[in-house]
């Protein structure tokens, strides 16, 4: 169905664009927000780098569990009823921060992200996803994942750009201000996906009850909403369904297993070696946020449909075994390819009425890497910036993260894309 293709989908692409602008615009400020509230004047500070891993963990352990429930809820109630709830939540701990950085508030702001992260996390892009596999084709599918990620990194240049101008505190009250218009263009503009030409998504606060609608080969009872609370069944089920979506879901792990230890290890340790501040912070990530906007946007839609997703999935991630500051930020013109074409290749291995499902479980799955990621690359981190360690190498950990980086890209070249389609 491409009747709202591009220009249909720009209600969603806006969406998108708002909602990553806000959260994304944070992320240079957040650094020095912490390490100011638990570690004032020191560059170095070992209880920043546990608490930013603690609640990576938990939310990764909270978003293994939502991500497939939330695709199989939208499978049902549709898109915009459920996308509703972060776009909604996610303002609460921003707007904390834009109120007072002060040592207490940042511990109110810590507990609210926490438990508002574990169920909102990355639900907005996975849903997004969903909604654009809704109404494009599978041919166009790859290309359609590339803008909606080319939109969602050209909010990250915008965001983080914005955050090289601004103080802290205005940085956290333009990033509550624009979640929340994005909330509301989102309420007001952005009609609910039609999953079926005969069927339009069950409203989920209708007063009659749903008809019985054929969204799998076997039919469904009035139990189907606890059916769909059983998402960590839905998981097992579907990852082992095809050996293709076996093979992405391990790419898929590794990846965010090295994405999720990068994020969380490289900001502290270019604090404590290299003084930077979230100036600084803001220049790296516009570069890199710059080069993966152009290629989404510009070169992805060229090479999708001559190379395939495999071979760009696998072109990507050789590429992003670079991790060195300022020169990786260039080469992430290439590595921006690896999430769509995992995605795209998730797609297509799934039936028209499972594709929330689809992007939930690939979703649950780096859920589980972003659980695993600060178990292990946060110790490493501290341990290696402190005077204790037992060497002096301060980036070993940013080492083993390339080799978490170099396993993805390995698994990639095994990947083979099946037209089957599931049912």
């Amino acid at each position: 169905m491409d009747k709202l293709y591009l220009y249909g989908l720009s209600h969603l692409f806006m969406t998108v664009f708002l909602h990553n602008f806000s959260t994304h615009m944070v992320i240079p400020a957040i650094t020095d927000v912490t390490m100011a509230a638990l570690c004032p004047g020191e560059d170095e500070c070992s209880l920043a780098i546990y608490l930013t891993g603690f609640q990576q963990a938990m939310v990764g352990l909270g978003t293994l569990v939502m991500m497939p429930l939330l695709g199989n809820l939208s499978d049902k109630y549709g898109r915009k009823t459920i996308i509703t709830l972060p776009m909604i939540l996610t303002i609460i701990p921003i707007g904390i921060l834009s109120y007072s950085r002060t040592k207490e508030f940042f511990y109110v702001y810590y507990v609210f992200k926490i438990l508002i992260s574990m169920v909102c996390d990355g639900s907005v892009p996975c849903l997004a996803l969903a909604y654009v596999a809704d109404n494009v084709t599978e041919g166009r599918r790859a290309t359609a994942f590339g803008i909606l990620s080319g939109i969602g990194s050209a909010a990250f240049v915008c965001g983080t750009l914005s955050t090289r101008f601004l103080s802290a505190a205005q940085t956290f009250q333009v990033s509550t201000l624009v979640a929340v218009i994005a909330a509301v263009y989102m309420l007001v503009f952005l009609r609910d996906s039609i999953i079926d030409e005969n069927n339009l998504s069950t409203p989920i606060l209708t007063a009659e009850k749903p008809a019985a609608t054929k969204i799998e080969a076997k039919p469904k009872s009035n139990v189907q909403l606890f059916q769909a609370l059983r998402s960590l069944q839905d998981l097992a089920s579907f990852l082992t369904g095809s050996l293709t979506i076996t093979q992405a879901a391990i790419v898929a792990f590794f990846s965010n297993l090295a994405d999720a230890g990068l994020h969380g290890s490289m900001l502290y340790y270019l604090k404590a070696q290299f003084h930077f501040d979230k100036n600084q912070f803001a220049d790296l990530m516009v570069i890199s946020g710059v080069t993966g906007t152009v290629s989404q946007l510009v070169l992805m839609p060229i090479l999708a449909p001559i190379l395939g997703e495999a071979r760009l999935l696998s072109i990507g991630l050789f590429f992003g075994c670079i991790h060195v500051p300022y020169a990786s930020a260039m080469f992430s013109i290439v590595y921006v390819f690896a999430q769509p074409c995992i995605r795209s290749i998730v797609s297509k291995q799934a039936g028209s009425h499972e594709q929330g499902r689809a992007q939930g479980c690939i979703s649950g799955i780096c859920s589980v890497a972003h659980i695993a990621s600060p178990l292990v690359f946060s110790p490493l981190t501290a341990l290696f910036l402190s005077e204790k360690a037992p060497f002096n190498f301060p980036g070993f950990s940013i080492m083993c993260i390339g080799f978490a980086s170099m396993i993805s890209f390995a698994q990639s070249l095994m990947v083979k894309v099946v037209p089957t389609i599931l049912s």
